[in-house]
């Protein structure tokens, strides 16, 4: 492919010399005018860019196929859910600004570059996006979103949407390939034998939400998938505009949403913070109940409710196991910086597992007090 003038002006915005120009002759696939295109975030999964043109800015990503084996039922999926949600807040005045899909310039929804990759582009929406949060409002802002997004695709089908990423969110199955990784090494760093002395102290719980399904009292709706704080962005006044990253958009169990939801929300170290400085803020778990409860109305029943506060231990311990095998297989899943760092990850959400455990009673509180 010839790279024009335009792609030749995009590749200095970057240090990434060589993924910037990649995204460059892809991004004029997408548009005719495209002046600069930058890396966009620190997202743990796709390759993420923001392409400017002489019109409207756009989002374009390389979806990462060592974690979506079929990306274009990611492509499918993300343009189903956005063209539902769009609809949906226009029709209730929700206030939310959603990602849509944006066509090559030959009306294709996607490009497949020489090597199979998909490149997917979506609008931009203008907002802020934070690491972590400063106050309890921000919490609240971001519940009533999560909330309106329940209730609303509570009314939505599902029987279009495909699963992209099968075995998701499923805890035993993470364990197993845990053990598949870790299976006859038996010499390890204080560190890692710290983190699988986590590992066997939480195997016995690790079951529970698959045994609620199995016996009916919860079942699966349409859920985010990843609805951390990174993927909520603000506006300069502190309310939520977007809620993005629709890639995990299906089938699932709303308690994995609220729980990784409040895992992110009220570690207010941040996700990247010392594991020793590490706790769960219960001000911030407060408002943003308050705020997740008055946008969802009253479509949690007592098992839902039952169920919250284990789905946050369960969730959190999850991510912890993920980045934990992730670092002993060689980092080939979470896109890293350094090696060691999953391990750090793992450490931090380990930390914060403990200490949602020791205010466990009271989280229960939060969520029962809210349903009286």
């Amino acid at each position: 492919m010839t790279t024009s003038d335009n792609e030749r002006a995009a590749v200095l915005t970057g240090r990434n010399r060589d993924g910037i120009a990649e995204a460059a002759a892809v991004a004029a696939r997408f548009a005719g005018d495209v002046t600069a295109v930058r890396e966009l975030g620190q997202g743990n999964i796709n390759r993420t860019y923001l392409v400017q043109t002489g019109g409207a800015a756009f989002v374009l990503q390389r979806i990462n196929q060592a974690v979506f084996a079929e990306p274009l039922a990611v492509v499918r999926n993300f343009s189903q859910a956005t063209a539902f949600l769009e609809h949906e807040n226009d029709k209730t005045g929700g206030g939310f600004r959603f990602p849509t899909l944006r066509k090559t310039m030959a009306g294709h929804d996607c490009w497949i570059d020489a090597g199979g990759g998909v490149w997917r582009a979506q609008t931009y929406i203008d907002g802020r996006a934070v690491s972590r949060l400063a106050r309890p409002d921000q919490a609240a802002a971001i519940g009533r979103c999560l909330g309106w997004f329940h209730r609303r695709t509570a009314e939505m089908r599902s029987d279009g949407l495909e699963v992209t990423l099968p075995g998701f969110h499923v805890l035993p199955r993470y364990l197993a390939e845990y053990d598949r990784v870790a299976a006859g090494r038996k010499a390890r760093p204080a560190l890692e034998r710290q983190c699988m002395a986590v590992v066997e102290s939480m195997r016995p719980q690790a079951a529970l939400f698959q045994e609620a399904c199995a016996d009916g009292r919860i079942a699966a709706r349409i859920v985010h998938g990843d609805p951390k704080v990174e993927n909520f962005l603000f506006d300069g006044n502190g309310e939520v505009v977007s809620l993005i990253d629709l890639d995990t958009v299906g089938p699932g169990l709303l308690h994995h949403d609220i729980g990784d939801c409040l895992r992110s929300c009220c570690n207010r170290g941040g996700e990247g913070g010392d594991a020793a400085a590490v706790r769960f803020d219960l001000e911030t778990c407060r408002a943003w109940f308050a705020g997740y409860s008055a946008a969802m109305g009253g479509l949690l029943g007592r098992h839902d409710r039952d169920l919250a506060c284990p789905a946050i231990t369960l969730i959190t311990f999850e991510l912890g196991l993920r980045f934990f095998t992730d670092h002993l297989r060689g980092d080939t899943y979470f896109r890293v910086r350094r090696r060691g760092e999953n391990l750090e990850r793992a450490r931090t959400q380990f930390a914060l597992m403990h200490s949602i455990v020791e205010q466990q009673e009271m989280i229960r509180q939060v969520f029962k007090r809210s349903n009286d």
